[in-house]
């Protein structure tokens, strides 16, 4: 099926799932056919072609392209941001759960399957997946309690904020209403994410099931040079307005505001080094945004480790001096470092959000054995 709404002679789907493509060399047979020959319950795929022309995409599904559990969509909408076509395909959804998937990866034989099982037995009302990367190891995020919480997760004890994407299986009655912040060509799911996992009533992590499996073998990869700060963290607007981050109370916004320093904040940095001159003319907004998050919340810096505090105090001194930075940048991954794992506050060194528990859980995830 390559255009209507319906299966006709098919199933009603359980699972609606989206994926965007923009370019002729994604390799979106790979994904398409893992889900279709790998599920067993009535799926739907629902492939919105982005802003280019769908000949080559169906030249790729040829293969699929007279399965009725596959539909083609199109969006020609001029904007380079992924949020647009999944929002597509979100709204083109009918099936009592939706998914969302990378058109670079693929779901291992019966993920879905084994989600719907999770769901069913939990009521959860969003099923989280296993993510395998492309080393085989399992994603560390999000470094749920002990590593291996699996079923009633906290937002804030199982720090689910450092799962950005919502890969699995979301509740379309529950959430079908939200969509990825339009426009952005990065960051486009952390509202969307934060959303669901502060106002869900029931999530659970489908740890021991097939996994979906990022890939890293896409051959139509650029390097660009790093955005603008405020286009690197334009998610930070919608976030700080939407319903669900107004509601929450200090404790949860500070578990959100340190994993968004951690994460995103360092990452920018990083991203930044290579490039003195780079650095220096994006250093006044580095720095503004971080005094942005501090006054989103003051408490969330108390957990930063003492390696992670001494990257920002450099980056704000009057004179940057790039090479000193560099090396505490390298000094903060060092893990063995007591700087690295103990907080700024060290009365917080066991809080759930410091460093030493948040690593060893995510350690204990990524090393358990699977089925």
């Amino acid at each position: 099926m390559t255009g209507t709404d319906s299966i006709e002679g098919m199933p009603e789907p359980l699972v609606d799932v989206t994926v965007a493509v923009h370019s002729a060399a994604r390799p979106i047979h790979r994904i398409v056919g893992s889900i279709l020959d790998g599920t067993a319950a009535p799926v739907r795929v629902n492939v919105v072609v982005h802003n280019m022309d769908r000949a080559p995409i169906e030249r790729n599904l040829a293969g699929y392209l007279h399965d009725q559990r596959l539909r083609l969509l199109e969006l020609r909408d001029g904007i380079a941001s992924p949020a647009g076509p999944l929002n597509h395909g979100l709204a083109h959804s009918t099936a009592p759960f939706v998914s969302v998937a990378g058109s670079d990866d693929e779901f291992a034989p019966g993920a879905i399957d084994s989600w719907l099982s999770v769901q069913r037995a939990t009521s959860a009302e969003v099923v989280l997946a296993r993510i395998a990367l492309a080393d085989g190891r399992t994603d560390p995020y999000p470094p749920v309690r002990r590593g291996r919480r699996m079923r009633d997760l906290d937002p804030c004890k199982d720090r689910l904020s450092y799962r950005s994407a919502p890969l699995g299986l979301v509740d379309r009655a529950r959430h079908g209403e939200l969509r990825f912040t339009p426009g952005l060509a990065s960051g486009e799911d952390l509202d969307y994410t934060g959303a669901l996992w502060f106002t869900s009533s029931a999530i659970a992590y489908d740890l021991d099931g097939p996994p979906y499996v990022i890939h890293d073998d896409a051959t139509d990869r650029v390097t660009r040079a790093p955005r603008s700060v405020a286009a690197d963290f334009g998610f930070l607007d919608a976030v700080e307005h939407s319903s669900w981050f107004t509601a929450l109370d200090a404790g949860a916004r500070r578990a959100v505001v340190v994993k968004y320093l951690r994460m995103h904040v360092f990452d920018a940095i990083h991203a930044r080094i290579g490039d003195e001159e780079l650095l220096r003319e994006h250093r006044d907004d580095l720095v503004a945004l971080v005094a942005r998050l501090r006054r989103l919340s003051p408490e969330a810096f108390a957990l930063l480790s003492r390696a992670d505090a001494a990257v920002l105090a450099a980056l704000a001194e009057q004179q940057l001096d790039a090479h000193r930075l560099r090396a505490l940048l390298q000094a903060r991954q060092s893990y063995r470092s007591i700087r690295a794992v103990v907080p700024a506050n060290p009365l917080l060194v066991l809080d759930s959000q410091a460093p030493l528990r948040t690593l060893f859980a995510g350690a204990r995830a990524m090393s358990a054995p699977r089925r």
